[in-house]
């Protein structure tokens, strides 16, 4: 099988974009000193938070999809835990502190190349408000969830993979739905 990607920019002059000795996939190798760039996905970590059987969103303040509503989550940092990025986002995004029960899901979004972990949490304690990045932040009753004003198909994916492990103390973690891309 071909590759037929379209290489990225380089990540500095010398580099060159060909198949490393050893390897099957095209990356960006230094002409100088044979380094190889691996260029890999992004990890997106986050929370379905509740608070007394409601759930924690965030209307977006930034693109893409501004003004819409979100799970608190975003890019995983270097030299973070998963668990410690997704605490960190609910920090950032809705100023709250959580408390993380399980992992509720992990989906691949290849299209993008992200990896999303989401998390069940609850929050500490009932303080929040809208950091930098949300409009607003509100906790929702299920049927008051706003359905057609989601940023993006993964956060309906894990308010529903919630619904579905709401009450299961153990349960593996969801992937991505049959029917998504």
């Amino acid at each position: 099988m071909s590759d037929t990607r379209k290489p990225p920019p380089p990540p500095a002059p010398h580099f060159l974009w060909r198949v490393p000795e050893g390897d099957t996939t095209a990356r960006h190798v230094c002409g100088r000193c044979g380094h190889i760039h691996y260029a890999n996905p992004k990890i997106v970590v986050g929370s379905v938070v509740t608070h007394e059987d409601r759930i924690l969103l965030c209307r977006r303040a930034i693109e893409p999809r501004k003004n819409y509503w979100t799970l608190p989550a975003g890019y995983l940092e270097e030299h973070e835990t998963p668990q410690d990025g997704a605490r960190r986002e609910a920090r950032e995004e809705a100023c709250a502190a959580i408390v993380i029960d399980a992992l509720l899901a992990v989906y691949a979004v290849a299209h993008i190349s992200q990896v999303q972990l989401i998390y069940r949490a609850t929050l500490a304690a009932a303080e929040f408000s809208p950091g930098p990045e949300s409009l607003e932040v509100k906790l929702f009753a299920w049927n008051d969830i706003p359905w057609t004003e989601l940023a993006f198909p993964s956060v309906k994916w894990a308010l529903d993979h919630f619904r579905q492990a709401q009450g299961l103390a153990v349960f593996a973690p969801f992937g991505n739905p049959s029917d998504s891309p």
